[in-house]
């Protein structure tokens, strides 16, 4: 994208005021989707987000300044700005840069830029007609295939000088049900960092379709969850949602560095029960969230953030490793240039335990069954969170019996770790996108089948 000696000179600029870290982010992104409503091709969108954010440390200062204009005197101009807002001073680091490269572990068989709008549409109509199809009561379906090629490179004061490309695809098919009046809508948006190969050789698009739309009939003929306090199953997959936002926030460096995290200063100490191992690992070949390196040039690494109950670590960005003292983890990330980079996120789940599912489901004698979460808010400085389930049932005497709607999870996140008292051994991944001060980025959560033994279910 931009010379090796390019960077050097702006991040020279950019250092010239006494900064004691200087560094570059540069971006060129292609961002696709081709989108169905009514039947019919509605949308073929195709965008290009292309820019430089560039950035000085001094101490526990920080300065960000962006550009769309990427010729020399443009980054130039920029750094200046950025140098001139963190102070008066002289030049105390002196840049070299050398290139790294830290490897691919994400093959892409087909690269989607490369591929006929036609092919993407066929994979499309597959997964929308076969939702439209399922059932009589299905009123309407919408249908989304983007794919992204995300191109950066990281420069900085440290020496660094690398390069990462990353290809995601993902299908987002949405379809709405009507019984008696009453209108539900269900689901099933499978991702990977991978190409089209997703959908022509691993997974059926008319299968996520099929799911869409068994999920809506089935939450349009439910009757209303009851309310109180009770024990909850949540299955595995999207259901790590729970995790991600009522606790994973909360162990990310822009909480705890600030002393707003439900965890500070809490390294090693019981935060969970003793069945629960929770993971943010960005390493794992072809998953969504997945990297090679972080937006700041830190190769990618699985940070084990609960083990067995105790809390083992935090994910960490530079900014926020500088007031806590700690090391980068790999987890530093942004939505784009525009944005100033902080700690979040990758694919992160709580690891396979020893239960059988037949067993936890057989342990409730009354309870809710969360098989599909929705989403929800939390406030990562007291934990507290508002989870709407999407798909639920009724567990009466260790049986699942009638699907319920309206339900929704309330507590926080420290005691929800707590009251996790049974752990299943199938581990599943689902796909989001996180928001965060640093943009939408996308991330996997996940977990096993896991009992909590109590909480507050939202109903009527």
């Amino acid at each position: 994208m931009l010379s090796r000696s390019l960077c050097e000179r702006v991040l020279g600029v950019a250092a010239s005021t006494g900064a004691d870290y200087a560094e570059l982010f540069a971006e060129k992104t292609f961002d696709r989707s081709v989108n169905m409503i009514d039947s019919k091709v509605h949308a073929v969108n195709d965008a290009v987000i292309a820019g430089v954010g560039i950035r000085v440390f001094k101490g526990l200062r920080s300065v960000a300044a962006s550009t769309v204009d990427t010729s020399e005197e443009g980054l130039l101009s920029c750094a200046k700005r950025a140098a001139d807002a963190l102070g008066e001073g002289k030049a105390e680091i002196e840049i070299v840069l050398r290139e790294r490269r830290f490897g691919d572990i994400h093959p892409i068989k087909i690269v989607p830029g490369s591929a006929p709008v036609g092919e993407k549409i066929a994979l499309l109509k597959a997964g929308y007609f076969a939702a439209r199809d399922y059932d009589p009561c299905i009123r309407q379906v919408t249908g989304t295939l983007l794919d992204i090629d995300h191109n950066i490179l990281v420069a900085n004061s440290e020496g660094v000088f690398a390069e990462d490309r990353q290809i995601r695809t993902r299908l987002n098919i949405t379809a709405v049900a009507e019984k008696d009046g009453e209108t539900q809508s269900g689901g099933c948006r499978p991702g990977a960092r991978k190409g089209l190969e997703l959908f022509t050789e691993e997974i059926d698009p008319a299968d996520v379709g099929r799911e869409a739309a068994r999920q809506a009939v089935v939450m349009a003929g439910a009757g209303y969850c009851p309310a109180g306090v009770m024990p909850v199953v949540i299955d595995n997959g999207f259901g790590g949602v729970i995790f991600h936002e009522a606790c994973g926030h909360s162990l990310e460096a822009s909480s705890v560095a600030y002393g707003t995290s439900q965890f500070c200063g809490k390294l090693g100490q019981q935060i969970a029960n003793e069945k629960v191992t929770a993971i943010d690992d960005g390493t794992i070949p072809n998953a969504w969230g997945s990297i090679n390196i972080d937006d700041e040039g830190t190769p990618s690494h699985r940070n084990v953030l609960i083990e067995k109950g105790i809390l083992k670590s935090y994910m960490v960005d530079k900014f926020g490793g500088r007031r806590m003292g700690m090391a980068p983890t790999g987890n530093a990330r942004r939505q784009s240039y525009s944005y100033v980079t902080t700690s979040r996120m990758t694919n992160t789940f709580i690891d396979a335990g020893e239960d059988e599912n037949e067993d936890i489901i057989a342990s409730v004698e009354y309870g809710l069954y969360a098989k599909e979460m929705g989403g929800g808010s939390v406030n990562p400085a007291t934990g507290g969170f508002n989870f709407a389930v999407n798909e639920g049932y009724i567990i009466r005497n260790g049986k699942i019996c009638e699907p319920v709607r309206g339900a929704s999870l309330v507590g926080t996140g420290s005691e929800i770790l707590m009251k996790i008292d049974m752990v299943g051994k199938k581990l599943e991944c689902g796909q989001g996108m996180c928001g965060s001060s640093s943009g939408s980025i996308p991330t996997n959560v996940g977990q096993p089948m896991i009992r909590v033994s109590s909480i507050t279910v939202g109903g009527r």
